[in-house]
């Protein structure tokens, strides 16, 4: 039986958060940290949805040239009518970096689709797209994507514009359209017609609610033939679930529940986020030790690396043996002054923010490594979408499986796979993501609230 989708995750944490969308849509999912080979798919023989994640968001056109198109060319080939290339919610991107254009114009020659849907928003998470402009909320509340208070000043990535088709542009010479909340709501079908006669290659989609996100769930269902090739965030999968059960493809599914409490649970942050900075505050005063890795001796004295990780792993176990669940960062949040150090450093050092960002998400999977073959936790979680693929590389996984929900798009999973941490449960969170005792829902085994 041919899975009914496939994706390709442009970071570890967006990957999974597709994952748990159709996981607890009750369709057999399975996220591969890397294209699996003949034996470990055969694992998951029977999986009804299945993806691949990269760290496609974190490297440049030349990567993507060298990448993609085996990747894809892979997942078309296992036969789903779709083959979703998964973006982050706010659409982190520029022609250097993560390029949305280059990706969607590999995706289109691949899959021969006539253009791809472009569909970012997704209203359970508080992503809003309205006549093509992106909104995203925060604890504060929502914000157009250029006034966004993350997204505006990202370090890497900064949005100076909320209308996605006009951000691509700067990316990709493929025209595109817009199928707005209006023909989503009345019949998108002229409206998609009007997009392809004109030549459109790209058809960015509106989604407010539940009754538009139906909509573009049908349009892209209906439309899979032409338009096997899609883009977007887990609001791909949200529209194509809404359809699924309303036109009764799949059942509605039972909510799953809490996979129990822990005492102790061991957490890596890399992600430099106002959201992630609450989240530490509030772990530090809930039972969480926070150790310092310091990102800056990374950058500046490579050669000491080793020894700077086994530090860490050191003072996180005596953490452990003391009853406390370890929280190891590079930073606590955008005002930290470690943040300004690591930039000072690869400034003297002369290393591209790309390469720091790297180096630092591998020494973070190196020190959570450390820490759970030096204890018995059996548990964790890595904050920050780049830190999260470095991390599970690093852990030797290669499949996650959601087992219980927490906010969407980041889940509490089993890892599968490696030398010493098959069976791990782990939770992969986005920078943005999560609710202020976030670490805490994890300790307590996660389950809707």
């Amino acid at each position: 039986m041919n899975p009914l989708i496939t994706w390709y995750g442009d970071d570890f944490t967006g990957a999974a958060a597709v994952m748990e969308v159709l996981a607890f849509a009750g369709l057999d999912t399975v996220l591969f940290s890397d294209l699996p080979d003949a034996d470990v798919l055969a694992r998951f023989e029977n999986a009804q949805a299945i993806g691949v994640a990269s760290t496609a968001r974190t490297e440049g056109p030349a990567w993507m040239d060298a990448h993609l198109p085996k990747s894809f060319s892979f997942l078309a080939g296992l036969g789903a009518p779709l083959l979703h290339y998964k973006v982050c919610s706010t659409f982190d991107s520029s022609a250097q970096t993560g390029s949305i254009g280059r990706a969607a114009e590999i995706g289109l020659r691949v899959t021969g689709a006539k253009a791809a849907p472009v569909l970012t928003a997704a209203p359970q998470m508080r992503r809003y797209q309205a006549f093509g402009h992106l909104f995203a909320g925060t604890f504060e509340g929502v914000f157009r994507l250029d006034r966004h208070p993350v997204m505006s000043q990202h370090p890497v990535t900064p949005m100076a514009e909320a209308d996605l088709m006009r951000h691509l542009a700067d990316q990709t010479d493929l025209p595109s359209a817009l199928i707005d909340l209006e023909a989503l709501w009345s019949s998108p079908a002229p409206t998609l017609a009007s997009a392809l006669d004109s030549g459109a290659r790209l058809l960015s989609i509106d989604s407010m609610e539940a009754r538009s996100e139906a909509a573009a769930g049908q349009l892209m269902w209906d439309n899979k033939d032409d338009l096997p090739f899609v883009i977007g965030s887990q609001g791909i999968e949200f529209a194509l679930v809404r359809h699924w059960q309303q036109s009764g493809l799949i059942p509605r599914a039972e909510p799953p529940g809490s996979a129990g409490k822990v005492d102790q649970i061991a957490v890596v942050s890399g992600s430099v986020s106002p959201s992630t900075a609450q989240q530490i505050d509030w772990a530090v005063q809930n039972g969480f030790a926070l150790i310092r890795l310091d990102a800056a001796k990374l950058i500046e004295a490579p050669d000491d690396a080793a020894a700077l990780v086994a530090d860490v792993i050191q003072a996180a176990l005596r953490a452990v043996s003391e009853g406390q669940s370890p929280l190891v960062c590079s930073a606590t949040g955008p005002a930290d002054p470690a943040v300004a150090q690591v930039r000072a450093a690869a400034a003297r050092c002369n290393v591209p923010m790309e390469t720091v960002n790297k180096t630092i998400g591998i020494a973070l999977g190196q020190v959570l490594d450390g820490i759970l073959r030096g204890s018995d936790l059996r548990r964790a979680v890595i904050s920050g979408g780049d830190t999260s693929g470095h991390g599970m590389r690093a852990l030797g996984l290669q499949a996650i499986k959601a087992i219980a929900p927490t906010i969407p798009g980041a889940s509490l999973c089993i890892g599968y796979g490696g030398l010493h941490h098959d069976g791990l449960e782990i939770a992969l969170k986005g920078g943005q993501m999560g609710s202020m005792d976030f670490f805490g829902w994890i300790r307590e085994g996660g389950g809707a609230r």
